[in-house]
């Protein structure tokens, strides 16, 4: 059974918090802007985290508790399956986007309604503390967006530059909470 709790303790954010919790993801196809439109292309490759890749995780989350955002987890037996983030400042003027900063599950758990708990988890909070709408620079995988279309996201009325440059094959997408 998984339990579901908010992360508030940043000393839990460490590098054996995530050693059972595997990111890999066989990716074939992505979703990639073209000439103004949106179009499927094959462009495989394993997505995987590098021990880099953990450690700006760990600051990262360890930032977002520290600024005052949100973590929630999904535990299995005490193993850390799934988690969320989002961050607490605002963007977007009007659009009064939250900042969905991670949303992973453990390749070993997906397709049981982890990242469906999670993703209503992160809106909640970001809608109680006063968000419009989430903001979120997602994977263009094509498995990736069909869950985040599922969860009602379509891409965002204003991209956030900073995504935008960091990770340019990402789809900038919102949800309205």
């Amino acid at each position: 059974m998984i339990q579901y709790r908010r992360m508030n303790n940043r000393e839990e954010i460490t590098r054996e918090l995530f050693a059972k919790f595997i990111r890999h993801q066989k990716v074939t196809d992505c979703w990639r802007r073209e000439k103004d439109e949106w179009v499927v292309r094959e462009d495989p490759f394993i997505d995987d985290w590098t021990e880099a890749d953990y450690e700006k995780l760990i600051a990262c989350l360890r930032n977002t508790l520290d600024t005052g955002g949100f973590v929630f987890g999904a535990f299995q037996d005490g193993v850390l399956k799934g988690f969320t983030s989002v961050e607490a400042g605002a963007f977007g003027g009007e659009q009064g986007y939250r900042d969905l900063s991670s949303i992973h599950v453990s390749e070993d758990m997906r397709g049981r309604g982890i990242g469906k708990a999670l993703f209503l988890a992160a809106g909640d909070w970001a809608k109680r503390n006063g968000g419009r709408k989430l903001y979120i620079s997602a994977h263009s995988a094509v498995e990736s967006q069909a869950f985040y279309r599922a969860m009602g996201c379509v891409e965002a009325e204003v991209y956030h530059q900073g995504h935008v440059e960091e990770e340019p094959y990402d789809c900038q997408l919102e949800c309205r909470l």
